[in-house]
């Protein structure tokens, strides 16, 4: 499982959705999309910009979970 944590690193900085979509230029709907762990494709780019933006690395942005096996 791949999780997203811009929601935590948005709130740890005090910005909103719309904040972040306004000094990337990615559109709200897809920060969104990225907020709530619902996209099924990630854009490198705009986690390149994100990163930027939010002065963080991609591995405080994404993560890996193995799914666990039984």
């Amino acid at each position: 499982m791949i999780r997203i944590y811009l929601s935590r690193l948005l709130g740890e900085r005090r910005l909103t959705q719309k904040d972040l979509s306004r000094k990337t230029g990615i559109r709200a709907a897809t920060i969104n999309e990225y907020y709530n762990e619902l996209a099924v494709r990630i854009n490198l780019e705009h986690m390149d910009k994100i990163c930027d933006v939010l002065g963080c690395d991609l591995t405080d942005l994404i993560q890996r979970i193995p799914d666990k096996q039984e």
